[in-house]
């Protein structure tokens, strides 16, 4: 399947690629276009669309798509997944820093990518090992058994 997105990714856009293609669709396809064109894109290309203004995942209810995927596919049985949906909340959510000690770490990181890589596919392959290394840090936290 393919998934479309906006350009030029930080905290969301990196966390739901990699949260889609480790427990949603792990052949996936991210496709990064210019904001205004996501939602065409995504009816040409018959692609889910996400974190973007009338997007199919977006934000909702005050939760950032991350945490939006992980309700739509069952996927908050998984402890350290929830665990690591809060700190991807605290960085995504303008105002909500505060709600995680993690959360400014990783907006940071987000923020700071987007000035050393220029290519949307690269960032996102380079930033699979923080959220790899990230997720494993939220396992140990909850004290979790291999997921």
């Amino acid at each position: 399947m393919k998934w479309v997105t906006r350009a030029r990714p930080k905290t969301d856009r990196i966390a739901c690629p990699w949260l889609i293609r480790r427990f949603i669709d792990p052949d996936g396809e991210i496709l990064y276009v210019p904001a205004g064109e996501v939602l065409a894109v995504a009816e040409a290309k018959r692609a889910h669309s996400f974190d973007a203004p009338g997007a199919r995942y977006d934000h909702r209810d005050g939760k950032c798509t991350f945490e939006v995927l992980i309700d739509e596919y069952g996927l908050e049985t998984h402890p350290a997944l929830v665990r690591l949906a809060r700190i991807v909340h605290a960085a995504d959510i303008d105002g909500e820093q505060h709600t995680d000690p993690a959360g400014a770490g990783l907006l940071a990181i987000g923020l700071g990518g987007l000035d050393v890589e220029v290519d949307d596919h690269r960032l996102l392959e380079r930033a699979g090992f923080v959220y790899d290394a990230l997720y494993a840090w939220c396992r140990r936290d909850v004290g979790a058994a291999a997921e």
